[in-house]
């Protein structure tokens, strides 16, 4: 299994919407917050919906479960507390959300997974420290696309 994440910030539709054709992803989960900011453009989550179902052959879900808490997401926007703190609790999320048990029951059947941010690379994404945390259990293969 692989398991993808990419950040839409940066791209145009067409370089996004080839990435995910070209890997053949089978389901996008949306790890947003909020996927319906005007700010998300391509990417708001009904139209995203059908561009990804229409270009792309490719299911949607957005999880809020596999999305920050508003405060911590706040707290490191308006630097509250470092890169190194959230992620400190950010996989304190991940251990009381029980995130790696859901995410394997419910998308084991899948072998092209993509996590989907906004942030343009993964470094300082929690989408990074989500497909850590699930290859860590399961011999998944990370792809930042």
């Amino acid at each position: 299994m692989y398991i993808y994440t990419m950040g839409f910030t940066q791209k145009s539709a067409e370089q996004f919407f080839n990435k995910i054709s070209n890997e053949e992803i089978q389901i996008l989960i949306d790890i947003r917050l909020n996927n319906q900011s005007q700010l998300a453009g391509f990417t708001k989550g009904r139209d995203l919906t059908y561009f990804l179902k229409e270009i792309c052959d490719c299911e949607y879900e957005h999880e809020l479960k596999f999305a920050p808490t508003k405060e911590l997401l706040n707290g490191y926007k308006k630097g509250a507390m470092s890169w190194q703190q959230y992620e400190v609790n950010f996989r304190k999320i991940i251990e009381e959300r029980n995130l790696v048990s859901y995410f394997l029951k419910k998308y084991m059947k899948y072998n092209k997974v993509l996590l989907l941010c906004s942030e343009p690379t993964p470094e300082f994404c929690h989408r990074r420290l989500l497909a850590e945390a699930f290859s860590e259990n399961i011999d998944y293969e990370i792809r930042h696309i």
